[in-house]
């Protein structure tokens, strides 16, 4: 009977901890609830659409070769609002639009980027590997170039252009892009119209330290997960954002990202979301009904069909 006394002793003080501790996690919880108010991020004027987004991805890579100026031009005909891409730095220090670390798989070139300068790059035919439906190369030896980040803005300033930095932050060319891209933002006034982009946080942050928040920054992957992290947890109006934008997928891994209480979690922080694996009109549509801002796609015709007949 002794026993059985202090056992119940011990079992009435472990719950009597676990009720405390339990007390002060809820007390916490309200404590943050009062004294911590969420943060939206302000506004950027690159981010300023009243219907979905459309972004043509590389250009659009279906009907022509990917950033080239003939995939351009094509999706600039669909009505789409601008591009999204990927930037490189060239031997001589140039940024050009160039998804690969290598050149072997879109051009008639072999080797790293890097080891070119644009000059030499510019005599590669950026079409030659192009396969249309057909399995043909309709663009071999049609004088598409590989083409500079410069030479875009200049062919269409008034498109949203999605600026990715593909270069890692521990290779030298990584080291010098940030600084170089934003001085040439600088110099052809397109801090409004670009959103810069990359899967290394550390990029953005390195970039953001010359443009001062002047620009509108898409979150890395570590943001990303922080915010889905803070959405899933009691805590999530303590998570302060520090991207404009999210370009994700509808999944990552196990954890789904196209649910409408975390678009609305991100939306409320004034933060856009563009959905970048969307393959067919039904999922487009029940994104755009959910709140999605916009779509960077492969696929622009679709997209921009879709987008249409929402807005009729």
């Amino acid at each position: 009977m002794l026993t059985r006394v202090k056992e119940d002793t011990k079992l009435g003080r472990k719950t009597k901890v676990a009720l405390t501790v339990g007390a002060a996690g809820v007390a916490a919880w309200a404590a943050s609830k009062v004294v911590v108010k969420p943060e939206p991020r302000p506004h950027k004027k690159a981010l300023e659409f009243n219907v979905p987004v459309v972004l043509a991805n590389r250009g659009g890579t279906t009907d022509a070769p990917e950033h080239t100026m003939a995939a351009f031009s094509k999706s600039a005909e669909l009505g789409v609002n601008g591009f999204a891409i990927d930037i490189r730095l060239t031997k001589d220090e140039e940024i050009i639009l160039f998804h690969d670390a290598t050149a072997d798989r879109t051009t008639d070139f072999s080797g790293n980027i890097s080891e070119y300068t644009l000059d030499e790059l510019k005599q590669a035919d950026a079409g030659y590997m192009f396969l249309d439906e057909q399995g043909t190369h309709p663009y071999r030896n049609k004088g598409e170039k590989i083409i500079t980040l410069k030479e875009l803005l200049s062919a269409y300033p008034q498109m949203l252009i999605a600026i990715n930095l593909k270069d890692s932050p521990d290779t030298y060319e990584g080291s010098l892009i940030p600084s170089k891209l934003w001085r040439l933002l600088e110099e052809t006034g397109s801090e409004d119209r670009v959103i810069v982009m990359s899967a290394f946080d550390e990029q953005t942050d390195r970039f953001n330290l010359y443009a001062q928040n002047k620009v509108a920054i898409g979150a890395g992957n570590d943001e990303v997960k922080k915010a889905y992290a803070s959405f899933t947890s009691k805590f999530g109006h303590l998570y302060k954002p520090h991207a404009d934008l999210f370009n994700i997928p509808e999944k990552m891994g196990v954890f789904p990202m196209n649910t409408e209480s975390f678009i609305s979690f991100l939306s409320n922080l004034n933060v856009s979301i563009y959905y970048n694996d969307v393959k067919d009109k039904e999922t487009f549509e029940k994104l755009i009904h959910q709140g999605a801002a916009g779509f960077i796609t492969d696929n622009p015709k679709l997209a921009t069909e879709v987008i249409q007949q929402h807005t009729d």
